[in-house]
């Protein structure tokens, strides 16, 4: 038997999550089994358990969508040489990472540099494909290009700041609070806003008065609204999510008047239409890591135990960069 925290009925995690006694799952045809080290909190998994993620899996099932582990178990048709390798990848459901154990497709398992260690690896699956793919790949970013980030302290908005600066661009950071502020100016943003010092269009205008080349927008709401008053000519709004809450209606009138983009990202769709491209982005990513280009910004390490009360902070924005579960 194992430990696996199960949602068993949708709701708040805190509310919601159970530690249970789970009979160790077997691997099926090209599956592998990881004996868990660590699993990355994503706020992916909070809407996992409310049941507004993009999957809905049926309950029960185990939430953790971002693993490192170690592979003790392989179904048929994988390579044996994958036995005892140490891996990143994202888990099937219902065997997510909150678990002692967990379930991964062979074909989407990354192995990690001997140079990274356990919760840093965790981190760099989910967080940073999601900033990669969105920036290179959907925003085509370059160098000298000014970007925006609407929540530059949170997981994949400190993932973004990384990157954008590793790319070459000018990195605008929009938080909220003090503390958040100086966490972006150590992630190396060139200009933090502080969302609850006036004008956020304003002082976006007067940082780049061209206005944004890209916005990285994991907000919504109101966030995405100032995005379209500040977003330059042919300008990119890459959509990667609706922390706020709500999900704004684009005036599509007002994007022909500016000329600008709406990109939309749910990064898992390349999982399956290219997964060529997912294995570029993973492989740029441990680069970058290795070449100390990017460092994951991890401000807490918990253990198993502590998985509701990790998710429940970042559902309520209390939470800065990553937040690493160990077991």
């Amino acid at each position: 038997m194992s430990r696996a925290w199960k949602v068993r009925q949708y709701g708040e995690p805190s509310s919601v999550l159970r530690l249970e006694a789970a009979t160790v799952p077997t691997p099926g045809h090209g599956q592998v089994r990881l004996r868990v080290a660590a699993t990355s909190c994503n706020f992916a998994d909070v809407l996992l358990c409310r049941g507004e993620y993009q999957q809905k899996p049926d309950p029960p099932f185990t939430p953790g969508l971002e693993v490192c582990g170690w592979v003790d178990d392989i179904g048929g048709g994988v390579d044996p040489m994958l036995l005892a390798s140490r891996v990143v990848g994202q888990p099937i459901l219902p065997h997510g990472g909150f678990a002692d154990v967990a379930l991964l497709n062979a074909d989407e398992v990354y192995i990690v540099p001997r140079a990274i260690d356990d919760s840093v690896a965790a981190t760099l699956n989910l967080t940073y494909l999601t900033a990669w793919l969105g920036l290179h790949r959907r925003a085509s970013i370059k160098a000298g290009d000014t970007i925006v980030i609407t929540a530059a302290a949170g997981g994949v908005g400190s993932a973004a700041v990384q990157v954008a600066r590793a790319a070459g661009a000018t990195v605008i950071a929009i938080v909220s609070g003090a503390d958040k502020a100086a966490t972006a100016s150590r992630l190396g943003a060139d200009v933090v806003i502080d969302r609850s010092d006036g004008d956020v269009i304003e002082q976006v205008k007067a940082a780049a008065p061209a206005g944004a080349d890209i916005v990285f927008d994991s907000v919504g709401g109101k966030a995405y609204e100032q995005a379209t008053k500040y977003i330059a000519f042919e300008g990119r709004i890459v959509v990667i999510g609706f922390a706020s809450g709500y999900i704004p209606r684009p005036h599509l009138n007002h994007a022909l008047v500016k000329n600008y983009t709406i990109a939309g990202l749910h990064w898992s769709l390349y999982r399956k239409h290219r997964p060529d491209l997912v294995h570029i982005a993973q492989a740029a990513i441990f680069e970058m890591a290795a070449a100390g280009l990017i460092d994951p910004l991890i401000t807490a390490r918990l253990g198993l135990e502590d998985v509701p009360t990790a998710l429940d902070q970042l559902a309520h924005g209390r939470t800065q960069g990553k937040t690493v579960i160990t077991v």
